[in-house]
């Protein structure tokens, strides 16, 4: 049932642009599937669910692709209290590091793996990630931003 649903959350975020969990709930209910809000929750996190902006000026759902959507256990602390922020302007995404650590947080996004990134270029306190496009672009600074 667990897979059927997560499937069936896949094909609603593709065909609409859905904004909150709620909405992913009514549209599993007209589908007929039952669930809760905790269990729709754990589902957007397994399945790598992360906002991104939609059209008019409105968030969606959209999944991350990737191989590996997690960063090694020994790159995450180096992640964690290196990262300052993030942000983008059209498919190129800026991190903000601290002094010096700019190329191990590179590291650990690198691990990351993710597909639609060309490349990742670290100085000294910031790094420059080139993305394929403007729209995945702020979906890795959100998932970024998530990891912290």
């Amino acid at each position: 049932m667990k897979n059927k649903r997560q499937i069936e959350i896949l094909k609603i975020i593709s065909e609409q642009e859905i904004e909150t969990q709620e909405e992913i709930l009514n549209q599993l209910s007209e589908r007929g599937y039952t669930a809760t809000q905790a269990t729709v929750s754990r589902d957007i996190k397994e399945l790598n669910l992360v906002k991104v902006n939609g059209q008019k000026k409105k968030t969606k759902y959209a999944q991350l692709t990737g191989k590996a959507l997690t960063i090694p256990e020994q790159l995450l602390p180096v992640f964690a209290h290196g990262f300052v922020s993030a942000d983008y302007a059209n498919n190129l995404v800026i991190v903000k590091t601290l002094p010096g650590m700019a190329q191990a947080v590179a590291s650990a996004i690198d691990s990351l793996e993710l597909s639609e990134t060309l490349g990742t270029i670290a100085g000294d306190d910031a790094l420059l990630m080139v993305c394929r496009t403007e729209e995945y672009a702020g979906t890795v600074v959100e998932t970024l931003r998530n990891l912290v």
